[in-house]
């Protein structure tokens, strides 16, 4: 059952010729968390705002549960579509405690119960008399989410929520986050433009490209078998390679050798195609069937990401992402063998990579 209906919509500003969003349409299920992804002025924050009922469309419909509430003949204003809200910048009332923060605007005969069993949710029980300043970010944060689930919305909405946080606390927040949204069941659209949160927090990930949505998928879905090029580019890195469909209908000839690949889209052998093959599918191997020498290593942590120099078979060279276990010690200028890995590859387009 889609909790979040959107029908067409498009909406542009005033002194603006291009839509920031083009007729789009979108169902979201009800109690899935999904991140409208994409780089700034794709249209994935007025998308929120026009769920949020801070925006009208100029055409098409939303509708929200079982109510239609914006189109043609239809309007609910934000306080009245069930919709809670959390912002980049939490927005706490700086001389309000937790609690009464949290009871904002919740009816008075049910406050104290309400704020007790949402501060328990997000694990901030005992925290109700404490003011904003005296929280960390991340309690902040859980304050500003827990405000927004006290009044039981059918959806919370949250505007780039982990974009003010450190790299550590937003790491330890997508977790939490996830948790405190599972536990309540509430349907849940994120705004990001980083592709870690979208991977690490979605059910489901939108990604947007000038007021157009790109692709939806899982987060495994839009990672290793990106439509476009721009997915396969903005969702992560990866080499862009030309081929042509092998003659078993499984694999893509390219230039630096045959590439295994489960999601050739059916295409003839023979059809000449663009490949996106992520470093997660190109590993070094002492056997490996490939050669190159390496440019450029970069430790990582969790692997080295080796930029490797390929000899081609019309004398020209082409630069690939590799990946290494962080036990081979690999350094520029050495020589190396390698193997594809069908995982992390598919065909995102007839013709080369223009």
């Amino acid at each position: 059952m889609a909790e979040i209906v959107l029908d067409t919509v498009t909406k542009t500003y005033p002194g603006i010729t291009s839509p920031a969003v083009d007729a789009l349409s979108l169902e979201i299920k009800a109690g899935s968390v999904v991140t409208l992804l994409g780089p700034s002025g794709c249209g994935k924050t007025t998308t929120l705002r026009l769920i949020a009922g801070f925006e009208r469309p100029d055409a098409g419909s939303i509708s929200i549960g079982e109510a239609t509430v914006a189109g043609p003949t239809a309007w609910v204003p934000p306080e009245r579509r069930g919709v809670g809200m959390v912002f980049q910048e939490h927005a706490l009332f700086p001389h309000l405690d937790v609690a009464s923060n949290v009871g904002f605007n919740l009816p008075r005969a049910e406050r104290a119960e309400r704020v007790a069993e949402t501060l328990e949710l997000v694990d901030l029980a005992g925290y109700d008399r404490r003011m904003p300043h005296e929280l960390s970010g991340g309690q902040q944060q859980r304050v500003a989410l827990a405000r927004a689930l006290a009044a039981r919305p059918l959806v919370v909405l949250l505007d780039e929520p982990f974009a003010s946080l450190d790299a550590d606390l937003r790491v330890h927040m997508r977790a939490e986050v996830r948790r405190i949204l599972a536990e309540a069941g509430t349907t849940a659209v994120f705004v990001s433009h980083d592709q870690s949160d979208a991977l690490a927090i979605s059910d489901t990930i939108v990604v947007m490209r000038d007021g157009r949505i790109e692709q939806v998928g899982s987060p495994r879905e839009i990672y290793q078998f990106p439509h476009t090029r721009f997915v396969a580019e903005f969702v992560g890195r990866t080499n862009l390679l030309a081929g042509r469909i092998g003659e078993d209908g499984d694999s893509v000839v390219t230039d630096i050798g045959v590439a295994p690949c489960r999601h050739t889209h059916d295409l003839p052998p023979g059809t000449p195609v663009t490949v996106s093959v992520r470093a997660d599918s190109l590993e070094l191997d002492a056997e490996g069937p490939l050669r190159g020498v390496v440019r450029e290593a970069t430790y990582t942590g969790r692997s080295i990401d080796a930029m490797v120099e390929i000899q081609l078979a019309d004398g020209g060279t082409a630069d690939v992402l590799v990946h290494a276990h962080p036990e081979q010690v690999i350094t520029c200028g050495d020589e190396v063998r390698f193997r594809v890995l069908p995982e992390f590859v598919a065909v995102i387009g007839e013709g080369g990579p223009g």
